[in-house]
């Protein structure tokens, strides 16, 4: 059994489901990127790629099961109890929900391992694959008009920028310089 698969896959169904607020979208435009920044991230710094494409899989599903507020508890929660049942070892379980428990920018958790780190980085990086996202949120989640929106997600988009570590930073440069020209 690939675990990754079985994870992958039961993210998928959940974001299908007529009950997720974000729909299908979510899993093409917000899971899929995050697991590959990932995955890229865990190469570059000799992390543990399963843990980190597992964690990235699960890192927003509390978010999608139970909506947005303590998402990352609810995700490590749920997390737990279908690793567990996937027969995953006990001791990658705990790592697994520290990456998600530990992933949100807006949450000021020290990491404390590259996993961890990588988790965090990949989601904030998608932030800038998807500006449509940001700004989708901004007038419908906040009721934001078109410039308070512009000024909201230029100033997201510079705190993403600015918590990523050094290495996702490389990765992401050129996007992001992109997007405070677009947006200044």
């Amino acid at each position: 059994m690939n675990t990754v698969e079985e994870v992958r896959k039961f993210v998928e169904e959940e974001c299908k489901k007529p009950g997720c607020n974000y729909g299908h979208e979510a899993y093409i435009n917000h899971f899929i990127p995050t697991a590959r920044y990932s995955k890229i991230l865990a190469e570059r710094s000799g992390a543990d790629l399963e843990i980190v494409e597992i964690a990235a899989w699960l890192h927003d599903i509390g978010s999608v099961i139970h909506g947005r507020e303590n998402h990352h508890i609810t995700g490590a929660e749920i997390a737990e109890k279908k690793l567990q049942a996937l027969g995953y070892p006990a001791e990658k379980i705990k790592i697994v929900k520290k990456c998600i428990l530990n992933h949100r920018g807006s949450v000021n958790n020290k990491k404390e391992t590259k996993e961890e780190q990588i988790i965090a980085d990949a989601d904030a990086m998608n932030a800038f694959d998807h500006i449509e996202g940001q700004f989708h949120a901004a007038f419908v989640y906040e009721n934001l008009n078109q410039e308070q929106a512009k000024k909201s997600v230029r100033t997201k988009l510079k705190n993403c920028y600015n918590k990523l570590s050094k290495e996702a930073r490389e990765i992401i440069k050129s996007k992001y310089e992109a997007a405070m020209l677009l947006l200044s």
